[in-house]
């Protein structure tokens, strides 16, 4: 009787370890499964983000063209108005997506974020200051969509 008490108490503890580990296998496996659906839906939304930066990305050199065509005189003020009012259309849509445009004329030049086509030996502005903005940079959603090209004072040397 003793030896089969015994043989009971250590099938116990034998199956009392099984279920322990089987418990800590389940647990894991659920703690990976909801590490694998947060990770999955962060992709998925930083790919639906990213697809829509590559969609305003190509939709910039449209916006250039409207600033460009804004700035042209016209003999016809009704179609200067509707060239606007389309301008202000697309720039509005843009901006609910996220797009931002940066200042840059007076600003502190910053190489992650401007790209410097011209500079210009000055004393009368300050060190690595923007003069002028040859094409004005974005971001979107605060990531740099496209650096602004300016033109940055250097010191005499």
């Amino acid at each position: 009787m003793g030896a089969q008490v015994a043989a009971l108490t250590t099938e116990r503890d034998r199956l009392a370890a099984e279920k322990a580990e089987l418990q800590d296998m389940l647990l894991r496996r659920q703690a990976d499964f909801e590490n694998y659906r947060k990770r999955a839906e962060r992709d998925r939304s930083d790919f639906l983000q990213f697809a829509g930066m590559e969609f305003v990305r190509e939709l910039l050199p449209i916006l250039d063209d409207f600033e460009r065509a804004l700035q042209t005189k016209c003999a016809s003020v009704s179609y200067a108005k509707g060239v606007e009012l389309i301008y202000t259309r697309l720039y509005e849509a843009l901006k609910k997506l996220g797009l931002e445009p940066m200042d840059t004329v007076g600003q502190t030049f910053d190489p992650n974020l401007h790209q410097a086509v011209e500079k210009v030996e000055t004393d009368e502005s300050g060190d690595q200051s923007i003069l002028a903005e040859f094409q004005k940079g974005y971001t979107f959603k605060g990531k740099l969509l496209r650096p602004a090209m300016v033109k940055v004072a250097v010191r005499p040397s």
